[in-house]
């Protein structure tokens, strides 16, 4: 068995790797659900997201894998990291020198096929891979592999977006009343909340809040950004070309793209904020606790995971944005970013535009 040797690199990318705080972190959605698309997309039964430390490899996300990490020696993403600038495959592990004998390929859980992106940070250390894994040889085609890639963008935006969120809280704890405020600000919430569900409707066909119920939370976010300072950001999304989905495809897949969108919002920002079906398909995402631009890199990834969903024909949104600003009224924020989405549109769609 060909042991993966460590890059030259290997202490910094180490300490990269700690700046992150993630080992043996509990599971988070987000890596849970990228694991789960690259898995669909590739037609495997296995998939992970593998962080490789001095000795092991851990797995912040995995799907079909028993293990939550393994010794660094016999990993696949050992190696892959050697080579942080392209996607490692091996299409027949019985017939690759490096592997043919690792116990991960002559006992359980048998490997055969595997391919690993590598995730890159923004410093250009390999931390670790996206993989899929098969207990058959196969090969993937180009779109798999492009999609695997760009997955792999994605678990490194969250990996990165982590990290700044963990740098802010690290300041706020320096901070003598942070925990009173916390406190407060936790009440708050769970009042905000409890009023919320009095007067929620939702849309039927998504499942979605609907306008209304996106109004009356609108307005008790101005409230509270007015008496606390605390900013926060809108944003409309908007179907490109859906007229064309319904006159081609017919109202029945119009309305099956508008509910695998929804799935997919609910998903993203259940717990973190509200995404609500505004009309057609014209949808409206309130992100509180946020400022502009991690709102715009929570767009950009959803965004890319709407290109990514399988529904057997191209699907693209245009998304609007804008931040809360002291003295915007309801509609202040809904027009700056319904003019953002229509400069979206007109510079080519499939894209974020803020305002």
């Amino acid at each position: 068995m060909g042991k993966p040797l460590p890059p030259a690199n290997e202490e910094a990318r180490l300490a990269a790797l700690r700046s992150f705080d993630i080992l043996d972190s509990a599971p988070e959605q987000g890596f849970d659900d990228l694991v789960v698309i690259a898995a669909g997309i590739c037609a495997v039964p296995m998939a992970s997201v593998s962080l490789i430390d001095r000795d092991r490899q851990w797995f912040k996300a995995r799907l079909g894998l028993d293990d939550a990490e393994t010794i660094r020696d016999t990993s696949f993403c050992a190696h892959a990291i050697l080579t942080p600038q392209a996607i490692t495959v091996v299409n027949d592990a019985t017939q690759d020198a490096r592997f043919s004998d690792n116990p991960l390929v002559m006992d359980e859980p048998g490997i055969r096929f595997y391919a690993g992106a590598p995730l890159v940070s923004q410093e250009g250390f390999a931390l670790g891979t996206l993989c899929v894994i098969d207990k058959q040889p196969r090969q993937l085609e180009h779109f798999q592999l492009q999609a695997l890639e760009a997955l792999s963008r994605q678990v490194t935006h969250l990996l990165e977006m982590r990290r700044v969120s963990r740098a802010l809280s690290l300041q706020l704890r320096e901070r003598e009343w942070y925990e009173q405020q916390l406190q407060h600000y936790q009440h708050e919430l769970e009042q905000q909340n409890a009023d919320l569900a009095e007067q929620t409707r939702t849309d039927p066909l998504t499942g979605l809040p609907n306008r209304r119920a996106f109004s009356v939370a609108l307005a008790t976010a101005i409230d509270k950004a007015m008496a606390s300072g605390d900013g926060f950001a809108v944003a409309v999304l908007d179907v490109d070309h859906f007229k064309t989905v319904n006159d081609v495809h017919g109202h029945d897949e119009g309305d099956r793209v508008l509910a695998a969108l929804s799935d997919l919002l609910k998903a993203q920002f259940a717990g973190r904020g509200m995404a609500a079906r505004y009309g057609g398909e014209e949808f409206v995402i309130l992100m509180p606790g946020t400022s502009l631009e991690e709102a715009r890199l929570l767009c950009e990834y959803v965004r890319e995971s709407v290109g990514l969903l399988s529904m057997g024909l191209p699907i693209s949104v245009s998304i609007g944005l804008t931040g809360f600003r002291r003295g915007d009224a309801p509609d202040d924020l809904f027009k700056r970013a319904d003019a953002a989405l229509y400069e979206a549109k007109r510079n080519g769609r499939d894209r974020v535009s803020c305002g």
